[in-house]
């Protein structure tokens, strides 16, 4: 009698497991069809890529992503990319999106990094004009000129250009990963071409200077030029120099003389004589 229960217990235990196993095993078959559905192949990035940089075959994989994933004008093809120029960093994984490359045949470096319709110019500095290397690509500037203008005595400073584009410092289209600053003897500005007249004729005229601004803020200012004189407290403007005119003497003749009048009588004829 107790064989035949604990027989039961057996065939009903095995019965049940066998249920749970049957039942498990349908739920691992049905994730895993879920997984292996069909998707759409993706390009990402296989690493870093830094700005400027030309689109290589290894830089750049292809994986199968849900079709409900993706973002829109995503590329689906290696050869979409590969040779194209980088405007903006992708990171390792990323996908490759057209905002973040240069139009075809547009190269690469810092020829694709211009836009249509604009220019990159070169400023010479030093720690003092590039703000102690806080002039980083990205960043915008005022460029300020002092100079003796139209060859006056008196010194004067004027804003030339404000709220412009730092695109390279040096060689570096880039900041670092901190953001540290960068010593560099030569900037590169974005300008539009008569911008790019106005600071080719300032940097002859006189000393440049960059002064770094808040990317957020992009009012412009009209600045009146400043003067030397302008600095110093109770210091007035110099007196024009009036030169006298010389005046003319008039000079007075002497009155003409009296003149006396003579008769002379000629026989029949008379005759009047001054003297």
């Amino acid at each position: 009698m107790n064989r035949s229960r604990l027989l039961l217990i057996g065939i009903v235990a095995l019965a049940l497991g066998a249920f749970v196993s049957f039942t498990v095993y349908r739920n691992l078959q049905s994730r895993t069809r879920s997984d292996t559905a069909p998707g759409v192949d993706v390009v990402i990035a296989a690493g870093d890529i830094q700005v400027g940089a030309k689109i290589e075959d290894k830089d750049v994989k292809v994986v199968r992503f849900p079709s409900g994933d993706l973002p829109p004008s995503c590329f689906h093809l290696k050869s979409s990319v590969v040779g194209r120029g980088v405007v903006l960093p992708i990171a390792k994984g990323e996908f490759v999106l057209p905002l973040k490359l240069a139009g075809e045949n547009a190269g690469y470096g810092l020829p694709s990094l211009i836009p249509p319709g604009m220019r990159a110019i070169s400023v010479r500095v030093n720690e003092v004009v590039s703000v102690a290397g806080f002039v980083l690509p990205g960043t915008r500037v005022d460029v300020l000129l002092t100079g003796n203008p139209s060859g006056a005595s008196e010194q004067q400073t004027t804003t030339v250009l404000e709220n412009v584009a730092v695109i390279a410092t040096g060689q570096r289209l880039e900041r670092n990963a901190a953001g540290d600053p960068q010593s560099t003897p030569v900037i590169t500005l974005l300008v539009s071409p008569d911008d790019a007249q106005k600071l080719t004729l300032a940097s002859t005229q006189g000393r440049i200077q960059l002064a770094l601004r808040n990317p957020l803020d992009t009012k412009q200012q009209d600045l009146a030029s400043m003067r030397t004189n302008s600095l110093y407290k109770n210091v007035s403007a110099p007196m024009p120099v009036v030169r006298e005119r010389h005046k003319r003497k008039t000079v007075q003749l002497p009155p003409a003389p009296d003149l006396y009048t003579v008769q002379v009588i000629r026989g029949n004829k008379t005759d009047l004589q001054k003297f």
